[in-house]
């Protein structure tokens, strides 16, 4: 037994189900050998990556709508990976990455679970630079702002790997960590447009979620 339970359920994302196999609730809790404490995460926040959160939901929504053509995409924070999944039955170059120990292998196995190939995986910490990840047109994410000092950190991935003219699309909850991003953002180039948008298919007509989609303008070029 790995330590912890799950359950599967399936979400709708743009008339499509997905399934996907999730972690049995928050109070699950499997550490044996330290790599989460290692990681910075702690029991309290080890349940978070294996749960569908709404912004989750919403950020998928996003991806099913969003133009993919010509673009490589990098997910931050995946988690479940449901975001990465729609991409990649879309036809997306997407790369998901995560620092919880067992993203990659949830994320493996929802891919399965939905007759899907494999998403490229890379595990990434915020706080380390990782050089041979390259560069990106599009940058995703979903409910990453909800530590104070989580702006920083995502703004200097933005900043590592964001191409010139890139877009982040970030899908947020509203927990009051947006506003400093946003400066950071705007302080490489970017600008905001922000909005709402329904959850998921079930949600078509609330529109509470809210959607931080930053563009950047692509350097002009210089004279030969």
């Amino acid at each position: 037994m790995p330590g912890y339970t799950t359950r599967n359920l399936t979400v709708q994302v743009g008339g499509h189900p997905y399934r996907l196999r999730v972690l049995s609730d928050r109070q699950q809790f499997a550490d044996p050998d330290g790599h989460g404490v290692r990681m910075g995460i702690s029991s309290a926040q080890w349940s978070l990556f294996g749960q569908l959160w709404p912004a989750g939901r919403l950020l998928a929504q996003a991806m099913h709508r969003i133009d993919i053509s010509g673009k490589r995409i990098l997910e931050i924070g995946c988690g479940l990976g449901l975001a990465s999944l729609v991409l990649q039955r879309r036809g997306a170059d997407v790369v998901a990455s995560d620092t919880h120990p067992l993203a990659e292998p949830f994320l493996a196995y929802n891919a399965a679970l939905n007759a899907l190939p494999a998403v490229h995986y890379r595990h990434m910490r915020w706080d380390h630079p990782l050089p041979t990840l390259g560069e990106f047109d599009l940058i995703i994410a979903s409910d990453v702002l909800y530590e104070r000092d989580h702006a920083a950190l995502l703004a200097g991935v933005v900043k590592r790997h964001a191409r010139p003219g890139a877009e982040v699309l970030i899908t947020d909850p509203g927990r009051g960590n947006s506003a400093p991003f946003t400066r950071m953002l705007e302080a490489q180039g970017f600008e905001l447009t922000r909005s709402r948008c329904a959850m998921d298919d079930d949600d078509a007509e609330s529109g509470r979620g809210n959607i931080l989609h930053y563009q950047r303008c692509a350097p002009p070029e210089r004279p030969q």
